[in-house]
């Protein structure tokens, strides 16, 4: 009895030590931070991150849409691997099991003694950075109601590995995991109301807000006042979160925790956009990725390739818990590690649009296989098709009056097989070397590498016709006629062998 309290002491006096892990997870929002080149606003907050840990250049997410990133995430494993690769999924009558001996990583800190939380970071502000309570979230979420923040997880899972919304109920002593969970791009969403409300909150928290003719837009968007309005918009809600990133930051210090705090700040997928969210190009799939805490050098730039499911693995090893054998993630921050030479993407069904699409990156080049070639790139999708800048793009696409470039980029019926860039000479991935004989020795190795990391990951064929019919049964008898009609034309292609 007393060698075993003996132990219990000693472990408790180890767990006081251990430092707090806390994760930004942001919505929609690629890197455009001062700290990585973005020049038309400031963001103080997440360039201290940067300017006092390390920053990362090259991460990436291996799902470009929030329920299979999220999911992979909460894991460190590849969302193709364990059946949680379609958007929204296992949300109808079929469910979705994680593999055996996969346990989310919430739940292994929570095993080894930390207090685990999920909410916004602040106790009078909710996800959105907003008075808890005040007007509605999304479909009323997290407004009025819990302060949970969001999971959207695709797979079956245990709500009580979450302990509480936030660190301030922990037991004395306990170190925490929190996820600050923000609604970053989404701030700008909604119908036009809305987004007149949010610039006004834009102007009165932010002083002024961003000028739409000052916004730079990749070379295949027209500059249309529609669009070049958006994305004014959208930076101003990058401001927005990293005005919240500062006032948790705030708070840490406050409360004498920030020098015993790792802090990863991310974001879930790129900006939601015609070419960006879901698609697995740099605008959808390239994330910032900045760590600050103790032991971690200041002002270091990192510009190895690292996937987000990393993050696990970071986290548990910063805690001292042993990162399980299982886990596809890497501690990118071990001594020794050794640096990966390719990082994986993957794209699938959205809602109700079926898609597949894979991707490889390697130092120089990325390599994208588009498993439906005989469809268009921009497919019917009731979720972007709501969208007012991709309205604007189908309108001014009717009208014809888009450039080539952008006719090309985004409205060709078809698409190519394999697509091949080069990453330091085409950023923004338009000019596609796939059948360049120049390139074909290049075009070749990352085919076969991308053969190889598939058969590693056991990734997945075609979803069953039941597995659709059970995800798609929630969307149905909701007033959507357009959804139902997007769900008819998937069967028909499928049945076309499209």
């Amino acid at each position: 009895m007393r060698l075993l309290l003996c132990l219990l002491l000693a472990a408790t006096a180890h767990a006081v030590g251990r430092p707090n892990i806390l994760w930004f997870v942001v919505d929609d929002m690629s890197a455009n931070f001062s700290c990585y080149g973005e020049k038309t606003i400031a963001t103080p907050n997440v360039d201290r991150l940067a300017k006092e840990g390390v920053r990362f250049s090259r991460a990436y997410v291996t799902a470009p849409v929030c329920s299979p990133c999220r999911s992979a995430l909460v894991t460190g494993m590849y969302q193709t691997t364990i059946g949680a690769h379609h958007h929204r999924s296992g949300r109808g009558e079929l469910k979705i099991e994680l593999p055996a001996e996969v346990t989310p990583t919430p739940k292994l800190f929570q095993q080894a003694g930390y207090h685990t939380c999920i909410g916004s970071g602040l106790p009078d502000l909710d996800y959105r950075g907003l008075p808890f309570g005040a007007g509605k979230g999304k479909k009323g979420k997290n407004a009025a109601g819990s302060r949970l923040g969001k999971t959207d997880y695709n797979f079956e899972w245990d709500r009580r590995i979450y302990d509480s919304h936030d660190w301030a109920d922990r037991k004395p002593g306990q170190p925490f995991f929190m996820q600050v969970q923000l609604h970053g791009g989404k701030l700008r969403e909604g119908a036009e109301a809305a987004r007149v409300q949010f610039r006004e909150r834009a102007k009165r928290e932010l002083g002024a807000g961003t000028d739409p003719a000052k916004v730079t837009l990749p070379p295949y968007y027209p500059r249309d006042p529609v669009l070049l309005q958006d994305w004014a918009d959208y930076l101003d809600s990058v401001r927005l979160t990293d005005l919240h990133v500062g006032r948790v930051l705030g708070r840490l210090e406050k409360e004498g925790l920030l020098a015993d705090t790792l802090i990863i700040f991310m974001t879930d997928h790129g900006i939601s956009h015609a070419r960006g969210k879901q698609f697995l190009y740099q605008e959808g799939a390239h994330i910032p990725l900045v760590m600050r805490g103790p032991g971690l050098p200041a002002g270091q730039v990192r510009a190895d390739l690292v996937e987000h499911i990393d993050l696990a693995a970071v986290s548990l090893a910063a805690a001292g818990i042993t990162v399980p054998s299982w886990m596809q993630g890497k501690d990118v921050l071990a001594p020794g590690y050794a640096k990966r030479e390719e990082a994986f993407s993957a794209r699938d069904r959205c809602d109700e649009t079926t898609e597949k699409i894979r991707s490889l990156r390697t130092d120089k080049f990325i390599y994208v296989r588009n498993y439906h070639p005989e469809r268009p790139h921009l497919q019917p999708c009731a979720y972007k098709d709501g969208k007012p800048i991709v309205q604007k793009l189908r309108e001014l696409h009717a009208s014809g009056s888009l450039d080539p470039l952008a006719e090309k980029i985004l409205f060709s019926p078809t698409r190519a097989k394999e697509e091949l860039y080069e990453l330091a000479t085409d950023p923004h991935q338009i000019r596609d070397l796939a059948g360049d004989p120049a390139f074909a020795s290049v075009l070749e190795d990352h085919r076969r590498r991308l053969d190889a990391k598939l058969s590693a990951t056991r990734d997945p064929g075609p979803e069953s016709m039941a597995m659709y019919d059970s995800d798609m049964k929630p969307y149905l008898g909701k007033g959507n006629p357009e959804v139902e009609r997007n769900i008819a034309q998937m069967k028909k292609w499928a049945a076309e062998g499209k």
